[in-house]
């Protein structure tokens, strides 16, 4: 052991371990996390934002720790694999000497440093990536039938981690195009799709929910250098904070003499430019070129291996860089230490007081899966997110959860409407009252579609398919139908009444678990050349829900 993995760096790795556990135990859950925990309650083979891999990675973590420690247990693990495979993929007989300057290096990227504890989809995708490139090293070097299946393995656990994970493979295939022509390559691949056969499944079954929503459905809005390019051109040098200078040195330095090193260029590079393509186009975010850390980290080390000069310069920036994310870890448990108050902080209090307002009264939150999900975690009781027409759909929109609430009374939580029984000021800022409905019964899961996925402002006599997923009829009667104008960036600009009649007389409800046709007709919008609308349902007096996805206007 102690030939591989020195003493030194079992001691460092351990100390990286036991930080990231302690971090993990004291700190509050960000947003994101409680929602991912909500995935882990209930486990699939896939969930409306992402693969599952992120739940799992929480349903075994809460299966042996309750709490913070048991959302983030597998987390502080995976990051230890990830520093292990990294190690193990640098082949430089004299990286024993500098082993201090290797935790230094990877210590000093703040995202890699988040998600040693913090449990996201990012997570298990630095895992698997480090994977994937030790499995490919490894394949390099000999081929054969059981190095294939790992492969494929490997590369279907890397995808059900997070749909970035195609770049991944796609830059790395790029990179070496003999393997087009090699039997046991087609083999690995032949694995992956067959092992990622039920998470295709579920996305069929569920109508490919996830990959409209994050290609077609996600607002936008027009072109800004300043917000998109830059902002992108900013993430990146976030993502290795203070050494940045040194990662893209060292990427700029390296060139590919083997097939290994080449396919680390080419992740990082293809990586680099297909999201500052994208940035033309999307804004885009910080982890979604997390998976730069990987090649480029190794790059990086091997580069500083052989230069004494940026040895020196490693140890003293990656010093301060250790301090300061140690006082910024300090402050995630312990928000005094700066003025800015994060997610991490004061959720349990907010639950807890909101709990002891609403007592046993099931909650309903008006567009917030982030504040149903944490407030389900720290207060223990099941909670539900109403979204209507100004929000998005999201987990709560596809689950069961709507039926727990229907027909009961609720505390109905809205930050839109300015009165109620009690008020609070919710994580956001912003001043929530709490309201009680008798009879709360949403039916969100009402779908509207029209011929073609198109239809014309000027047409008088347009069809509208209604399809009632539920058990019972739905009468027309308890129901407002709306349509909202969307502009090219699909962004909502108008609401306004729908005019529609039942294409046969004597229909007077949507028939339970079938399809019911209405004629309806467009009022012209006061909002000059949409591209889209979106049908929006009422049902019962709630607020007008998400009811279809965003449709075409034609001439």
């Amino acid at each position: 052991m102690t030939k591989t993995y020195p003493k030194v760096f079992l001691l460092l790795l351990g100390a990286f371990l036991l930080l990231n556990l302690l971090q993990s135990a004291f700190t509050q859950l960000i947003f994101d996390e409680a929602y991912y925990w909500y995935y882990a309650q209930h486990l699939s083979w896939g969930y409306f934002d992402h693969p599952p891999m992120v739940a799992l990675f929480i349903w075994l973590g809460t299966s042996l720790f309750e709490g913070e420690l048991g959302v983030r247990l597998v987390s502080g693990f995976a990051q230890l694999g990830t520093i292990v495979l990294v190690w193990n993929m640098i082949a430089d007989k004299t990286k024993k000497r500098y082993i201090p300057h290797f935790f230094l290096l990877l210590f000093a990227m703040p995202l890699f440093n988040v998600y040693g504890f913090f449990t996201l989809p990012d997570t298990p995708l630095l895992f698997f990536t480090a994977l994937f490139l030790f499995t490919y090293k490894s394949f390099l070097q000999r081929q054969g039938l059981l190095k294939a299946l790992g492969l494929g393995l490997v590369m279907a656990a890397l995808m059900y981690s997070k749909y970035h994970a195609i770049l991944v493979i796609l830059f790395v295939l790029l990179s070496n195009l003999r393997l087009l022509k090699n039997n046991y390559a087609w083999f690995a691949v032949l694995v992956a799709l067959v092992s990622y056969i039920p998470h295709l499944t579920w996305l069929y079954e569920h109508d490919f929910v996830s990959v409209k929503y994050h290609i077609f459905e996600r607002p936008n809005q027009p072109y800004n250098f300043a917000g998109f390019t830059l902002g992108y051109l900013l993430n990146l040098i976030v993502n290795f904070g203070l050494l940045f200078p040194l990662f893209y040195w060292a990427l700029f330095k390296t060139k590919g003499t083997d097939l290994f090193t080449r396919g680390l260029l080419f992740l990082s590079y293809g990586v680099i430019f297909f999201f500052l393509i994208s940035s033309f186009q999307k804004r885009t975010q910080a982890q979604w070129v997390i998976v730069l850390c990987i090649p480029m980290a190794i790059l990086a080390y091997r580069f500083i291996l052989g230069n004494a000069v940026w040895r020196k310069w490693l140890v003293r920036i990656a010093v301060v860089s250790f301090v300061l994310f140690l006082y910024a870890r300090a402050w995630l448990v312990y928000q005094p230490l700066l003025p800015k108050v994060y997610e991490t902080h004061y959720n349990k209090e907010w639950v807890k007081k909101l709990n002891d307002f609403v007592k046993d009264d099931p909650v309903v939150f008006e567009n917030s899966y982030r504040e149903s999900s944490m407030y389900h975690f720290y207060s223990g009781k099941r909670s539900f997110s109403l979204n209507n027409i100004f929000y998005r759909r999201n987990q709560y929109s596809i689950d069961n959860s709507e039926a727990l609430f229907r027909n009961k009374r609720v505390a109905y939580l809205s930050k839109y409407v300015k009165s109620g029984a009690f008020k609070y000021a919710n994580p956001g800022g912003d001043t929530v009252f709490v309201n009680y409905k008798e009879n709360f019964k949403p039916l969100r899961g009402l779908r509207c579609y029209t011929k073609n996925g198109e239809v014309n402002l000027k047409d008088t006599d347009q069809l509208l398919k209604i399809y009632n997923p539920y058990p019972m009829e739905v009468p027309l009667k308890d129901l407002a139908f709306k349509v909202s104008y969307l502009n090219e960036y699909r962004q909502i600009k108008e609401l306004k009444e729908l005019d529609h009649t039942p294409v046969q007389k004597t229909t007077n409800s949507l028939k339970a678990q079938d399809t019911t046709y209405l004629k309806f007709t467009l009022k012209p919008p006061d909002y000059k050349n949409p591209s889209f609308i979106r049908f929006s349902i009422s049902e019962f007096g709630l607020p007008t829900g998400i009811n279809s996805e965003s449709i075409t206007i034609t001439e």
